[in-house]
């Protein structure tokens, strides 16, 4: 039986190795940002890692006194976590916010078990297995109440006199809030997890419903609405890049491209900023909810997932979809399109909304995301850890998915094209954008606020069918144009359309 310390060294040893194990990304940041080499920075540091050993220390001693035993099993359940989410900062420069809570709690297991890597395993082993053993190992003796009554007093005046004295430094602490709270280990996730819940549970559950829309002609109209996933503007040649990454859509006539910014870097929210009539926290009625309640035909297809509820006929999933594929494209987001002329052509109604919710260039195994004949660029990274790949091997994967994004879209051109009785619109917008390294930063998630232009700016890609509408001249659009875009094109009225977010012109 191992020898007992006190209940107080226990709590003081476990912030200790709190400090050393998981707070390195904190302190990066903070000497990337602060002028260390100063008296000042150096006091203001000193005073920062004192006050996370005895803040820490406090709140375990806190903890462990009033759970007992069970507080063990909560601080390994910490330290666990710790490791997981360390390897996520370190590996993708991730910020462990609400944003990001709200991101993994949507994930589904394909892309959960995408990131599975020896580099994951080592750091839950080394940083998380490991500390918990020694947790296990060691005892401390119980305290009376009188002595844990003096000792949280005396924590609670040497923090309070440590923020007195650093009084200075607090408009840098108020500054740089968001970053702070999203690497202190293991609060970031303790506290941005409760905030999640209470603004979840503050939603409407039920979407708001919009007033009533009309139909204007029974003249035969269809608008492709393709969603793409992590597409970046910058990356396609169609926005200037120096690669042809857009060998099919360069050449087609009536394909034109508009700048675009994401309102959001992850995808539920872009999802909803896409559907949705105007930018609001509240869940109105999203786009194909609304036209299929308003006597349009409305087919979903989705190889992804992230949206709002879609009360439509016809929603079908990657499963759905395979069935009425065949050859090797099935397995890819090509399947989208498998059979899609057909069943348009069988709806008995004249307005269509085709809503295609791609995956193509989710990472981080782009080199999974297309099939063979796409790999137009090599090398191609073909590591979880996007670090350990060349910057070459990375944007060449990440370039083959657009090759492919770019197949996709001229394919479904071309059947629309067959529906000559048809007005017919094709327009690709991306949930966001996607980081390839720069700044150490990889894949998205990033708070909007302070994101890179990278996460930000998004393709929006139109093509129209010949003597149909015209489009304005734009130069900056949102995701949220895309509403009232659909139903100027389809020729619907309502109430909440507004035909300045429109982008095509009036036929008046």
């Amino acid at each position: 039986m191992s020898k007992k310390i006190k209940l107080s060294y226990f709590a003081l040893i476990i912030s200790f190795v709190n400090l050393i194990l998981y707070q390195y990304p904190f302190y990066k940041y903070f000497y990337n940002n602060v002028e260390v080499a100063s008296t000042s920075g150096v006091f203001f540091l000193l005073s920062l890692i004192v006050a996370s050993i005895v803040l820490n220390a406090l709140v375990f001693y806190i903890g462990l006194y009033l759970l007992r035993s069970f507080g063990k099993w909560i601080i390994v359940l910490f330290f666990i976590i710790n490791a997981v989410a360390l390897y996520f900062i370190n590996t993708y420069g991730v910020l462990i916010d609400e944003t990001m809570i709200g991101n993994i709690l949507n994930t589904n297991y394909e892309e959960s078990t995408s990131f599975l890597s020896f580099g994951l395993l080592l750091y839950l082993f080394l940083l998380g297995v490991l500390p918990s053993i020694l947790i296990f190992k060691m005892n401390y003796t119980s305290v009376k109440l009188k002595k844990f009554l003096i000792h949280v007093s005396l924590a609670l005046v040497f923090l309070l006199a440590l923020v007195f004295v650093n009084a200075s430094n607090w408009l840098w602490i108020d500054k740089n809030s968001k970053v702070i709270g999203s690497l202190i280990m293991p609060w970031s996730y303790v506290v941005n997890t409760n905030r999640y819940f209470l603004h979840k549970n503050q939603e409407n559950k039920k979407q708001i419903l919009l007033p009533k829309a009309t139909v204007k002609n029974d003249k035969k109209s269809i608008v492709v609405l393709v969603i793409g996933e992590s597409a970046r503007s910058s990356n396609f040649l169609l926005y200037g890049y120096k690669k042809n990454t857009n060998p099919l859509l360069s050449k087609i006539e009536n394909v034109h491209h508009f700048n675009a910014e994401a309102c959001a870097t992850y995808t539920t929210a872009g999802i909803k900023c896409i559907l949705e009539h105007k930018n609001t926290s509240k869940l109105f009625e999203i786009l194909p909810n609304y036209l299929y309640r308003n006597d349009v035909e409305v087919i979903w297809r989705t190889t992804n997932w992230g949206e709002p509820k879609v009360n439509i006929k016809y929603y079908q999933k990657r499963k759905d979809l395979e069935k009425l594929c065949e050859g090797e494209g099935c397995a890819y987001d090509e399947v989208l399109l498998s059979g899609l002329r057909k069943q348009i052509l069988e709806s008995k109604k004249n307005k269509v909304l085709v809503v295609l919710h791609t995956s193509t260039s989710h990472g981080p195994t782009y080199y999974k995301k297309y099939p063979k004949k796409f790999e137009k660029f090599t090398p191609v990274c073909e590591s979880v850890e996007l670090a350990n790949c060349t910057d070459d091997e990375l944007i060449n994967a990440y370039d083959n998915t657009i090759v492919y994004t770019d197949y996709i879209l001229a394919s479904l051109i071309g059947e629309l094209k067959q529906l000559d009785t048809y007005n017919s619109s094709m327009i690709f917008i991306s949930d966001h954008g996607e980081s390839l390294g720069e700044n150490n930063l990889y894949m998205h998630g990033i708070p909007a606020s302070i994101a890179p232009k990278e996460q930000l700016d998004i393709p929006f890609i139109v093509w129209i069918s010949n003597n149909s509408k015209k489009l304005k001249d734009n130069d900056m659009l949102s995701q949220h144009n895309i509403f009232h875009s659909v139903l100027d094109f389809l020729e619907i009225d309502s109430p909440i359309y507004d035909k300045k977010m429109s982008i095509f012109k009036s036929e008046n």
